[in-house]
């Protein structure tokens, strides 16, 4: 919504918004002030609003320059992202450091003293897309994982994502390609265990071949 009111208040248009519908039980249809924090937004401006798990390409009105995904997790598909110009997403970490949804709080969890944000374009590999706009910031001792987006990389998103809109309007397109070689993902921490032992190799492990594995006791 930050990001909405910002792109409005630089004059630029929005024609749509989308965001995840709240859980049955969470939200009455017959009453706005139940419903989520945009399509609440969007309602009064006379802003079309499409519920993002179901955002498809035809969603998408003819003459768009840009879509903008500030901090979705909602995947993008192809057709979709070409019914604009250009596609671009807001990551708080500095891709393609902490790739994944939940990169904020393992920025925490590590113990890392630097992060920051990054815009970068949508493409099939999921927050692997050159990166437009990147920045840096220490993380403040003693920061949660609330505090840091609160603080910090939320309003950080907002200045980069307008920056790299107003770079988009005047005819500048940034695409710097991730480096591979840096790349790091981590799962999301409120999904099940990935069991994939073939990833790892534990001192004192048998080989495996990925269904089944043992750990001798010592």
């Amino acid at each position: 919504m930050e990001v909405a009111d910002a792109l409005l208040d630089e004059g630029h248009k929005i024609v749509g918004a989308a965001a995840p519908r709240l859980r049955k039980g969470h939200s009455d249809e017959s009453n706005a002030m139940s419903w989520d924090r945009l399509r609440a937004w969007a309602y009064p401006r006379n802003i079309q609003w499409t519920d993002s798990a179901e955002l498809r390409a035809m969603h998408i009105p003819d003459g768009v320059d840009i879509i903008i995904a500030a901090h979705s997790h909602a995947f993008i598909g192809r057709r979709t992202r070409a019914r604009a110009d250009v596609t671009i997403g807001y990551h708080p970490s500095l891709l393609p450091l902490h790739r994944g949804r939940d990169a904020i709080r393992w920025t925490i969890r590590d113990g890392d003293k630097v992060t920051g944000g990054s815009i970068y374009h949508l493409t099939e590999r999921t927050d692997a897309g050159p990166v437009a706009a990147q920045e840096h910031l220490l993380v403040p001792p003693g920061s949660t994982a609330r505090s840091l987006w609160r603080d910090h990389l939320a309003p950080l998103g907002v200045r980069l994502l307008l920056r790299v809109v107003t770079d988009l309007a005047e005819g500048r397109r940034i695409e710097v390609p991730q480096d591979e070689k840096l790349a790091t993902w981590e799962p999301a921490m409120d999904s099940a265990p990935l069991f994939k032992p073939e990833l790892i190799a534990l001192p004192g492990a048998t080989p495996v071949d990925g269904s089944k594995w043992a750990l001798h006791a010592r």
